[in-house]
């Protein structure tokens, strides 16, 4: 076919534009917005008077400002409801992570009075309760207690607590006002779910020391140095305080399997540690068992949180621990608090700001720093508490702390014959509700590389320790990120019968490839990372096609599509790859097609004259129309070749 004739045709088709191009100043304003401000957070202020503006910032950074307008009496009664029954939780919690943090019982009262009054002005989920968790207790614990312990040294390990909490609220808050909160994603769900198992193992065989009764500990965190701790102190084992523990904690998680076969008795599960508290109380103080083995938390100061301002260190060689203890708590609080606040939000079909959540958490882990705090985020157990008890507004975070702050005044010296053994029942009861083996086998089953990392970060965590776990966990998450960016999937398509349509013909048995045409579907942007994989891939699918058609009867390979729909963007090392594949295709004597350039590809694309070095007219909107144009041409020189060997005579071929 003349060239006259393939133009004539390729005029007959839309052509793919060029963008018109965007000034340097206006595309980089474009891309931050995107990358900072995807959810477009000024797009209320438009088109508003000053005063109007002011009101709107006020709410966006004080929420309370926004819905305390329109509370009504049938929500506080919810609230209340609701807060007094989380703070039937909070109390025994609190008191029982604290000790997990190796700090004084109070503080974990104190972690849950100040800063629930502070999300709750300032947080945007209306079911998140705010308390104290197991998992950042445990790495509190694991990452001070490796260069202070808190047994010899009780005041230093006080103030670097204080301390890294005040950078665990200042790294949570930078990261809300930068707009930066996407970092928190690279932790994936398969990471979380492993690296929180394994703690929650680790938590759990460390409990045994309150079970058991046992005076001395190991402070390593792995499973073998905790398991040589249990069983080389045999002798010194108290039987009274296993069979008390034992009794609890079955108590305990039958009160939880009843609640949930009827959740409408949820709230039985709710008091059942306040209840445990209790009773625990009463028994060891009618029988004298704190003489017998037991021990009990003894005296807690009365009275609210004094300020702790002066207690942050700012000068101490043990700085950049406390920093690194800050950062590392921060993210993980972070993770967990925005992942439970989402799940509840979902639920009940309202949003919840992300960077907003990040900022209420900095200023609420800062403020608590200064009032006598540790760590504190949204912990599920506390929040699903709080959900079913019906709480609606962020108001059940004020009542909590009220609750809390009665309890600090003037209940605290009835916690002083509360056996450690209930403690530990407690927390061995909520520990066992966050290894979750169904999200794991589940895991499995959709995504086994998903299900390694959930492995390896639980196996990093159980018999290495919760740094290295956490090492573990990050590392297999950005290598996964890694390979989807390095090694983007391209697959062949072929043709559905009685349609138009292109799809992969691995996923569609039906699809049938096109004779003489190979149309490769690249399934990402084109990057430095990935562009030598594709020149690499890209050749061998071209090998592999036409080693197929030299054992069949098929018209010879000649055309080769690259379908670019997926390709989203390409750098210069992508325009690269791309000449290369083009001068690999010319010593074969084949011809390259670009289908449905993105806007963004072309405008590149036409800057690096690479659309002049392959030729407008072999680029098109769809793979439709490119496999078209292949055909024409195809059954068109196929055609003329008919006529010239039928015109020839024998004559002319002497």
């Amino acid at each position: 076919m003349g060239n006259a004739d393939f133009d004539q045709y390729s005029h007959q088709h839309q052509k793919v534009e060029i963008p018109p191009p965007n000034p340097f100043l206006k595309t980089l304003k474009s891309n931050v917005k995107e990358t900072l401000f995807p959810d477009d957070p000024f797009r209320k202020f438009k088109n508003q008077p000053l005063s109007k503006k002011i009101s709107l910032g006020l709410q966006y950074f004080v929420p309370i400002l926004d819905w305390a307008p329109r509370y009504n009496f049938q929500f506080f009664k919810a609230d209340v409801i609701a807060g007094i029954t989380i703070a039937s939780l909070a109390v025994p919690q609190g008191i029982s992570y604290a000790g997990l943090a190796n700090l004084p019982p109070v503080i974990g009262l104190y972690s849950s009075f100040v800063p629930p009054m502070i999300y709750a002005m300032m947080g945007s989920s209306k079911h998140l309760a705010i308390g104290n968790v197991a998992v950042p207790s445990l790495l509190i614990s694991a990452m001070l207690g490796k260069v202070i312990n808190p047994h010899e040294n009780p005041k230093l390990y006080l103030q670097l607590v204080f301390t890294a909490t005040f950078f665990a609220g200042v790294f949570q808050a930078s990261l809300g006002l930068l707009r930066l909160g996407f970092i928190v994603d690279f932790l994936s769900h398969a990471t979380i779910l492993g690296f929180m198992g394994g703690a929650a193992t680790i938590v759990c065989l460390q409990q045994l020391k309150g079970i058991l009764g046992l005076a001395h500990f190991t402070h390593q965190t792995d499973i073998v140095s905790v398991m040589s701790s249990i069983f080389s102190q045999i002798h010194q084992w108290r039987w009274e305080s296993g069979v008390l523990g034992c009794c609890f904690l079955f108590f305990l998680l039958l009160t939880r399997y009843f609640s949930k076969k009827k959740p409408a008795f949820f709230w039985i599960n709710a008091m059942a540690p306040l209840t445990s508290v209790i009773l625990g109380s009463v028994l060891v103080y009618f029988t004298h068992a704190e003489k017998n083995g037991v021990q009990v938390i003894g005296h807690l100061k009365k009275g609210i949180n004094p300020p702790s301002y002066s207690e942050l260190t700012f000068s101490s060689q043990y700085l950049t621990t406390a920093i690194k203890t800050g950062i590392v708590t921060s993210v993980i609080a972070l993770a967990e608090g925005i992942a439970v606040g989402r799940s509840f939000a979902i639920m009940e079909n309202y949003d919840i700001d992300g960077n907003k959540e990040m900022i209420a958490f900095g200023l609420m882990n800062i403020a608590g720093s200064c009032t006598s705090c540790y760590l504190t985020t949204g912990p599920f157990s506390r929040t699903a508490v709080n959900y079913n008890a019906g709480c609606k507004t962020a108001l059940s975070n004020i009542v909590m702390a009220t609750a809390v702050m009665i309890t600090l005044l003037l209940l605290t010296p009835l916690f002083h014959y509360t056996p450690i053994v209930v403690l530990s029942s407690i927390i061995i009861s909520a520990m066992l509700g966050i290894i979750d083996y169904n999200a794991a086998i589940h895991l499995w089953k959709v995504d086994k590389y998903d299900f390694l990392v959930c492995i390896s970060s639980y196996i990093g965590v159980v018999f290495g320790s919760v740094e290295v776990g956490l090492i573990v966990a990050v590392a297999m998450s950005l290598l996964r990120v890694l390979l989807f960016v390095a090694r983007p999937k391209t697959f062949v398509l072929g043709k559905i019968p009685n349609s138009m349509t292109y799809r992969s013909t691995e996923q569609y048995s039906v699809a049938s490839s096109v004779q003489g045409v190979l149309i490769i579907h690249i399934d990402a942007p084109i990057y430095f990372a990935n562009a030598s994989y594709l020149r690499e891939r890209i050749s061998r699918w071209i090998d592999e096609e036409e080693e197929k058609q030299r054992t069949s009867t098929e018209i010879e390979l000649q055309y080769v599509i690259l379908d670019m729909s997926a390709v989203g963007n390409i750098d210069t090392s992508g325009i690269s790859m791309l000449e290369e594949v083009k001068r690999i295709a010319d010593r074969r004597c084949l011809q390259v097609l670009l289908a449905n350039p993105g806007g963004e590809v072309m405008k590149k694309l036409a800057k690096s004259n690479f659309i002049d070095t392959i030729g407008k007219e072999w680029i098109y909107l769809t793979v439709g129309e490119a496999v078209n144009a292949c055909n024409y041409i195809l059954h068109t020189c196929k055609f003329q070749s008919k006529r010239i060997d039928s015109s020839t005579t024998p004559d002319d071929s002497v």
